[in-house]
């Protein structure tokens, strides 16, 4: 890997290991739906006693600070030392414990509102009642992800990556655990219980990398320092953003629980899992990558080699996502009654709603790059003025969905979605007048399509028609589909080589 550039190689290390992770997801949910295959309502409350604790995390550390975080530690490592970087990590780490704490505290007490009014308002007294029981015990984990988010992006601004990609995995080990040993004992309690195992190995995969960069402890909690107000008036935009799309999870639920639909909240919660596989390996990564090296660009004012870094990468990810949605829709439903082992009815709602969150993955990759391209430059605003405009979208597509095509279910909410990919298109607009050139993609979108027919269309007529078993048919379909569609696109998606 001599040949490739630094930010080639982090993105493949981080993509590899994203790919172990999703691997052991998908052991962990196939484990899991067929512990409850027979009480698909039981896995609905569980999936959305998750939600609020995961905006809670997602709000005050995971989402808002971390990608507010990297670009201020990165100038600190670059122009002082990884004293002050530490000291900074500190102080942030430490406000970020005791809000998320205080906040765990206050939504427990009032689970049970919290739950009937605002998570699933359809579901019956016995799973409310449930539902606050599992959120209480959910939001130890997030308590323990409040630090552990942090420590993740302490380490990329130090340009270390294998542990911070390698901590997902271990998170699903630890959900593994609680579902073979667990849940016999405990019931779908057991399940929550493998969270916070989970959540105590994320951080604890970690600690050992970040002693190896000389990090100490500041106990100190001065709200005066520097350091720390600056990070706060970073993070108080990105709050408001993540606040918004936090809100539109749990929108999703709030509408899927009024179809009377048994299996639309799995069938929602599962289907965005399947997209976020390459959405996770390609966009991702690749932005997770991109970040640091884009705030050190920002920091030395070359704005030339900002644009041409983001350019390159969005070449790759639209040329390979738009034919990987193809491909993947074509012969994903076998593979779902295989791996989930649901009822044929819930297996086909589930695909469906995995076919309309497939249209939303490219959208979804490129935004990854959008956003953290505009928190490399310390302008957090931007995206904030821009999921208002997607939370509008939202609303509007999923309530028309509910009101007037209930028949549709849950794939009407998933492709409300698509509103993301507006966003997207409209972020890059505002950045390329940033950064005073027009961000080109050239044809990339075009051969996107292009293999996106041509492989889609070779999947389905090998799913169908080639002899033997439905998964053996559908993997070989998406195999070469998947191949003659990266013929198709190889002078763009090779750019991978020269991030």
């Amino acid at each position: 890997m001599g040949k490739l550039s630094r930010l080639t190689q982090n993105s493949l290390i981080i993509a590899s290991l994203f790919l172990i992770d999703k691997v052991f997801a998908f052991v962990r949910t196939g484990i899991i739906s067929r512990q409850y295959t027979d009480e698909v309502h039981l896995l609905d409350t569980f999936n959305a006693a998750n939600n609020l604790p995961d905006v809670l995390f997602a709000l005050i550390s995971g989402g808002a600070l971390a990608m507010a975080f990297i670009p201020l530690l990165t100038e600190y490592l670059t122009t002082k030392d990884r004293a002050a970087a530490w000291d900074l990590f500190s102080r942030v780490a430490n406000v970020a414990f005791l809000v998320t704490a205080s906040f765990a505290v206050v939504i427990s007490i009032f689970a049970e509102p919290i739950a009937r009014l605002g998570i699933a308002p359809g579901f019956s007294e016995e799973q409310l009642d449930l539902l606050a029981e599992l959120m209480r015990l959910n939001l130890i984990g997030t308590v323990i992800f409040s630090v552990s988010g942090l420590v993740a992006a302490s380490l990329q601004a130090n340009q270390h990556f294998i542990f911070p990609a390698l901590a997902p995995t271990l998170y699903n080990i630890g959900q593994i655990l609680g579902a073979i040993f667990f849940v016999p004992l405990f019931g779908v309690r057991g399940l929550v219980y493998g969270v916070i195992l989970g959540a105590a190995f994320h951080l604890l995969i970690q600690l050992p990398a970040l002693f190896a960069y000389g990090f100490r402890w500041t106990p100190s909690l001065n709200l005066r320092h520097t350091g720390l107000i600056e990070a706060l008036k970073l993070m108080a935009p990105r709050l408001l953003t993540m606040g918004g799309i936090q809100f539109i999870v749990l929108a999703r639920d709030n509408f899927a629980s009024r179809l009377d639909q048994v299996g639309a909240v799995s069938s929602l919660t599962y289907g965005w899992m399947i997209m976020q596989v390459p959405e996770t390996i390609l966009g991702t990564a690749i932005a997770t990558a991109m970040l640091p090296t884009l705030s050190e660009y920002a920091a030395r004012a070359d704005w030339a080699g900002f644009r041409s870094t983001i350019e390159r990468a969005l070449r790759v990810l639209i040329s390979l996502t738009i034919p990987i949605a193809a491909v993947m829709a074509a012969g994903i439903h076998p593979l779902v009654r295989g791996v989930f082992g649901f009822p044929e009815e819930i297996s086909t709602l589930l695909t469906w709603t995995t076919r309309a969150y497939l249209l939303t993955l490219t959208g979804f990759t490129i935004h990854e790059v959008a956003a953290r391209s505009f928190y490399a430059r310390k302008e957090p605003m931007f995206p904030l003025y821009a999921v208002l405009l997607r939370i509008v979208m939202f609303l509007a597509i999923a309530f028309v969905g509910v009101t007037f095509f209930p028949q549709f279910g849950a794939p009407v909410i998933a492709f409300a979605e698509i509103s993301l990919l507006i966003e997207a298109i409209i972020l890059f607009g505002w950045l390329s007048n940033r950064t005073h050139e027009p961000i080109r993609v050239n044809g990339a979108v075009g051969k996107g399509f292009i293999a996106a027919a041509v492989g889609g269309v070779v999947t389905y007529l090998i799913a169908l028609y080639l002899p033997g078993g439905a998964i053996v048919t559908a993997l070989i379909g998406m195999v070469i589909g998947g191949l003659i569609a990266l013929a198709i696109v190889w002078s763009e998606a090779k750019m991978l080589l020269k991030l």
